[in-house]
């Protein structure tokens, strides 16, 4: 039995070596990679969002000379929107921190609709409705972490709210005199500037693409609005309005030349 031990020792000190000669060799474990993109660059996107509007209205007898002949009112409105742009931004460092600028265009194509009674119409009503906007401005924003942005946006816009059709709210019209029971304000452009806050994430399991959420203001310059008939007459009555824009949304972003995930850190 003691030379039967013995052989066996002998056995498999002579074969361990072989054993693990054939055993594969184990790969290093390589290091984590990062999802570092590069915001410098172009992009396109689109997507939607909620909005709402407010407005000043005040009622002039068109002269000469004109006078206003009624208090100031507010009305206003909410509704949808859809949006697409596109842009280019240039990331640089300051010290140890990274920050992005860019410049970029919008277009909104949006139904925030509200009721309207024109304190020149005195007892006429009308849906009243901003069916688009444009934006152009500028961006500075500060990379919190390597794929999250966070911003401020600035610049100058326009919104078109379309043509409001004027009916009896209740009884007969009774001023001015002689204003019939249908009248309408035509389509009108208001121009203005905005400021907006926002933040983009880069989604890092679909390589350029990023997801955006921005709350923008708009204000807008004064306009008058002349209350025509039907016909097309003057009604020798107008509006001044002066609207306030508020809008939400959210979009998806991709971007031409992202960089792509860099070993080591930021």
């Amino acid at each position: 039995m003691k030379k039967l031990a013995i052989a066996l020792a002998a056995v498999a000190a002579l074969t361990a070596p072989a054993f693990a000669a054939d055993m594969p060799v184990r790969t290093p474990v390589a290091a984590p990679v990062a999802y570092a993109p590069s915001w410098t660059g172009c992009y396109v996107g689109g997507g939607g969002g909620y909005g709402l509007w407010n407005q000043e209205n005040t009622g002039f007898i068109d002269g000469p000379p004109r006078v206003p002949f009624t208090a100031t009112t507010t009305a206003g409105g909410r509704g949808y929107l859809g949006t697409v742009g596109g842009g280019c931004d240039y990331q640089f460092p300051v010290g140890g921190w990274n920050f992005n600028v860019g410049a970029f265009a919008d277009y909104d194509w949006s139904s925030i609709k509200g009721k309207l009674n024109p304190p020149a119409a005195i007892g006429l009503v009308g849906d009243e409705k901003e069916s688009s906007a444009w934006a152009v401005g500028g961006r500075v924003g500060w990379l919190a972490f390597p794929s999250l942005l966070t911003y401020f946006t600035g610049g100058y816009t326009q919104a078109t709210f379309d043509r409001t059709n004027l009916s009896v709210a209740f009884g007969p019209p009774f001023f001015p005199v002689g204003l019939p029971a249908n009248a309408l304000i035509d389509k009108k452009t208001y121009k203005g500037w905005f400021l907006g806050a926002g933040d983009e994430y880069a989604i890092s399991f679909l390589p350029g693409l990023f997801w955006k959420t921005e709350y923008r203001f708009s204000e807008f310059d004064v306009e008058t609005n002349p209350i025509r008939f039907t016909t097309g007459a003057p009604s020798g009555v107008s509006d001044d309005s002066k609207k306030w824009v508020h809008t939400v949304r959210s979009e998806l972003v991709y971007r031409f030349n992202w960089g792509g995930p860099v070993a080591g850190r930021y």
